[in-house]
């Protein structure tokens, strides 16, 4: 498969807003910033102070698990922007570019993703040394999640939590996503459907009367 011409990455899935822009496999321009929150209002004009004002010809985004704004708000952007300039628009699972990253730093182990899922809760994801998902991901309290956490090797941002609590063998690398690397990726990573990855059901719930209907 040729690399495209130029590709726009944006990762919006957790408090990192953080987005790339590569020329073939070169990077050519980048913004990652720590926000908390605020994608919304900062996303755009990040994009907009890229060279040519980030136009690419494909457009890589992040489907999470993660914070169901910065999800929906990256998305909504790469479709924005992927129709206005006839972009591709592709999308990958933000667990699995944690896992990319971490096996950059640590080859041919495999590690168990661990970020931050909410309401107390944690996505657990875990993948082989050859960044295969082992399963899908699930959004477990602390207890579940230690019985989950199937590798030494933890990484994401509620990595050092998991690993405390799993005990002095494992060990813990601090990450969150970052856009410059996801060309770490493989093809098989990136999907044409371009829809969220919620890792859990809505916070908000049917009434039980209703629901039955």
């Amino acid at each position: 498969m040729s690399t495209p011409k130029r590709t726009l990455v944006i990762e919006t899935a957790t408090e990192a807003c953080s987005i790339a822009l590569f020329e073939g496999s070169e990077l050519i321009a980048h913004d990652h910033r720590l926000l908390g929150r605020g994608h919304a209002e900062l996303l755009v004009p990040m994009i907009a102070a890229l060279p040519d004002r980030g136009r690419a010809n494909r457009i890589l985004v992040s489907l999470g698990p993660g914070s169901f704004t910065g999800v929906r708000i990256g998305i909504a952007t790469a479709r924005a922007l992927g129709f206005a300039w006839q972009a591709e628009v592709l999308g990958y699972p933000t667990l699995s570019l944690v896992a990319a990253m971490a096996l950059t730093q640590r080859p041919r182990q495999a590690v168990t993703i661990c970020m931050n899922g909410g309401h107390g809760e944690l996505f657990i994801q875990n993948f082989t040394a050859d960044l295969i998902a082992e399963g899908q991901v699930r959004s477990l309290g602390p207890a579940e999640a230690i019985t989950a956490c199937k590798h030494v090797l933890i990484a994401g941002n509620r990595a050092k939590e998991l690993a405390d609590l799993a005990g002095a063998h494992a060990q813990a690398l601090d990450l969150l996503p970052d856009a410059r690397q996801a060309l770490l990726l493989d093809p098989l990573h990136l999907g044409a459907e371009v829809a969220p990855i919620y890792g859990r059901g809505p916070d908000a719930k049917l009434p039980a009367k209703v629901a039955a209907k």
